[in-house]
């Protein structure tokens, strides 16, 4: 049975809930950069990242006020609460880590299929680019997206497809998100457990010292006798 002291376990749990506010800024902030670079029509993603940053931020700073405080109850709800975080935070990480390329190609199409003509070409300004993907079976749609495009790299003629731009920018936003997720979930569960054990645990300063009772209790004695011969 590993044994924790009561300084170190509060110490030690507070440094996790500082370390989880900075992880859930950094998820917040890495979804809105990957929504700025046109990766939001992976909406289902994107959300669902945001939302376990805003969470994750709220837990923490909960669970900050708890190991200062030594709260019980405010401690309770911490670990069921990011015990919660925990489950949400592996299963996404893990999501983004499998997402494949191949389903992040057919994901834009559809979207791209959905967008209309002026979404595009805000899109294509906003990223510098001229239609989706260069293939085959949408020769067509790449034609007509290519000669609508008002994108600057138009007028140097050197221009990438919107398609690879998003898919660059996803595959480096996902790997981020998974790798960062599923690393510091796993550091969620010794935060629970260290919560559980210093919640359970005696605050030291408010233990009497029953020796310092006793020595008051005895001078308290003498003073009643009195001193003899007096």
């Amino acid at each position: 049975m590993v044994h924790v002291g009561f300084t170190c376990a509060k110490n030690t749990l507070c440094a996790l809930n500082v370390i989880y506010m900075m992880v859930g800024l950094s998820l917040i902030g890495a979804a809105a950069w990957g929504k700025g670079f046109g990766i939001g029509v992976c909406v289902h993603v994107i959300g669902a990242v945001t939302a376990i940053g805003v969470f994750l931020l709220l837990i923490s700073f909960i669970g900050l006020v708890g190991a200062l405080k030594h709260h019980q109850i405010i401690l309770f709800f911490y670990t069921i609460f990011l015990l919660l975080v925990f489950l949400f935070q592996f299963g996404i990480s893990c999501y983004c880590l499998t997402f494949s390329r191949k389903q992040q190609e057919q994901l834009f199409g559809t979207y791209w299929g959905l967008m209309s003509n002026k979404t595009r070409r805000t899109l294509e300004q906003h990223l510098n680019c001229c239609g989706l993907f260069r293939s085959e079976h949408n020769r067509e749609v790449f034609s007509m997206d290519a000669k609508l495009c008002i994108a600057a790299c138009k007028l140097t003629g050197n221009c990438f497809t919107c398609g690879d731009l998003m898919l660059q920018h996803a595959g480096e936003t996902l790997k981020f998100l998974g790798e960062v997720g599923l690393f510091f979930s796993f550091s969620e569960i010794l935060a629970v457990w260290l919560a559980m054990h210093f919640r359970n645990k005696k605050n030291p300063s408010t233990i009497k010292n029953p020796l310092t009772i006793a020595d008051k209790c005895a001078t308290h004695e003498q003073s009643t006798k009195g001193i003899p011969g007096e």
